[in-house]
């Protein structure tokens, strides 16, 4: 696989490839940023409907059950692990070699489980792989929880919110790509290779 992808970003760099990767330090600043706001933006509401009306105690105290915790806890370990199952399902779906183009692994130093596709495809396909996890794991818990008064599935969908900052950079900076460019997910680190390819 190693020796794939290193042929690949030759061919690619070949082509006037060009990497483009994000500053890890600043997705992390930027993952903050963003929990901040989306804790605002979905916490502040939720305590504006659903206090006092049995979702909690009238003191405001003990919002979720230590077994709430608990499976939140868990639920937030394995969506982990979903965040970029769900990366694969959709870049699979893209991919004219399907699930042979795409592999999961886990960089140790950090203990951080990725994904990687192996196919170069346009922009769009790569952006909605990219933001996939952000809204089936961030938004649609979120709302799902100030919806139904959930406390703990808001919080569980901040977290993955603010887990998608890298991806929603990602995804943000090949908008001032050309659409008809492709785009290659870098194996290694947290970026990917565009070239323009021939239209003729």
């Amino acid at each position: 696989m190693f020796m794939q992808n290193k042929t690949m970003m030759e061919e690619i760099e070949g082509k006037n490839g060009r990497k483009v990767a994000i500053d890890l330090r600043k997705a992390n600043l930027f993952a903050i940023v963003l929990f901040a706001i989306s804790a605002v933006v979905f916490m502040v509401p939720y305590f504006l409907i659903w206090m006092g009306k049995g979702t909690e105690k009238s003191d405001g105290t003990d919002f979720f059950s230590t077994h709430q915790g608990l499976c939140l806890l868990i639920g937030f370990v394995v969506g982990i692990v979903v965040h970029e199952l769900i990366h694969g399902l959709t870049w699979a779906c893209y991919a004219k070699r399907g699930w042979k183009s795409i592999s999961f692994g886990v960089i140790w130093k950090y203990l951080t489980p990725y994904c990687h596709c192996d196919e170069p495809m346009r922009i769009r396909p790569y952006q909605v792989a990219c933001l996939m996890p952000f809204v089936v794991l961030g938004v649609i818990p979120s709302v799902a929880g100030l919806v139904i008064g959930s406390l703990p599935l808001i919080i569980f969908g901040v977290l993955f919110i603010a887990a998608a900052a890298g991806d929603i950079w990602m995804a943000w900076l090949l908008t001032k790509e050309n659409p008809r460019s492709m785009v290659l997910d870098h194996p290694s680190e947290a970026g990917f290779y565009v070239f323009d390819e021939s239209t003729e």
